[in-house]
């Protein structure tokens, strides 16, 4: 059903809205069926893309990371992604009495869970992490995740279009600081906790 959502998502965002919220999921149901799949996409992807492929800005010269340094690094990203949309979505449910909402934190993680699914199928491009690629697909990835934002507020949080407007702009201010907080910890982790090493080619 999940699967059916996601595709929906690309051919008619705004009906799928609907019939997702008529579904009624429960908060665990979206953790364990649908965050926990969907965050091993870029973990994996970032997991196999570094230790086999390695960075590289220009296609030619390639940087590995050891096993033993990218096992954390992934593990890590699989959690941060849990964090993430949870900490998003809880931000939802305390702002939503603002602008009228009326619903419950299963909504706010909907919203957001579904919102994130193009972000998180980016992660793929992980599996090629070459720099203008991954910048490409992810910006490709958050702008699609905009519109499906915008889109999906009135529906879900049950409120008219004019004040779904501002609420969609707070909750897109919210998620673009998670995400830059979540790479400003990564590379404070990286530089001190978890300091990256790098395989001999």
């Amino acid at each position: 059903m999940f699967i059916n959502h996601m595709v929906g998502m690309f051919y008619h965002p705004k009906e799928e809205w609907g019939t997702i919220h008529q579904e009624r999921y429960s908060v665990w149901h979206i953790f364990l069926a649908q965050i926990s799949i969907l965050s091993l996409i870029p973990a994996v992807s970032m997991y196999i893309g570094t230790t086999q492929i390695g960075w590289t800005l220009n296609g030619v010269d390639y940087i590995k990371l050891s096993v033993n340094s990218a096992i954390p690094a992934a593990v890590a990203t699989y959690f941060a992604c849990w964090v993430a949309v949870g900490f998003i979505a809880y931000s939802i449910h305390w702002m939503e009495k603002t602008y009228g909402g009326h619903v419950n934190m299963n909504e706010c993680l909907i919203l957001t869970t579904f919102t994130a699914t193009p972000l998180f199928l980016a992660g793929l491009s992980a599996l090629y992490p070459m720099l203008w690629l991954n910048v490409s697909v992810g910006l490709a990835a958050l702008i699609y995740s905009v519109y499906l934002l915008f889109i999906g507020v009135p529906v879900i949080m049950e409120i008219p279009e004019d004040r779904a407007f501002f609420f969609s702009a707070s909750i897109l201010t919210v998620g673009l600081c998670t995400m830059v907080g979540m790479l400003v910890t990564c590379v404070i982790l990286w530089d001190t906790l978890v300091p990256l090493s790098y395989a001999a080619l």
